[in-house]
């Protein structure tokens, strides 16, 4: 696997956590030195060690604002 760095720029939240102490966090990170992005992605209890994630721009995270806002409440969780 090749090497990269991370730095949590910014901690924003947790979004659910579970029995191991793992955390579902809301973070803004700077991936190999560039511009931070917003993380989704779960975080050991000591934050260390991360798991799988999903890494989104300014303009993703706008868009994902606006498809969330615009759902139809109606087909919520079907």
């Amino acid at each position: 696997m090749a090497d990269f760095s991370y730095e949590i720029t910014r901690e924003l939240g947790v979004i659910s956590e579970n029995a191991k102490g793992w955390k579902m966090q809301l973070n803004m990170v700077s991936w190999n030195g560039k511009e931070p992005k917003y993380d989704i992605r779960t975080w050991s209890p000591d934050g260390e060690r991360m798991g799988k994630g999903v890494s989104l721009s300014h303009e993703e995270m706008e868009q994902l604002v606006v498809l969330w806002n615009a759902r139809d409440e109606e087909d919520e969780f079907e």
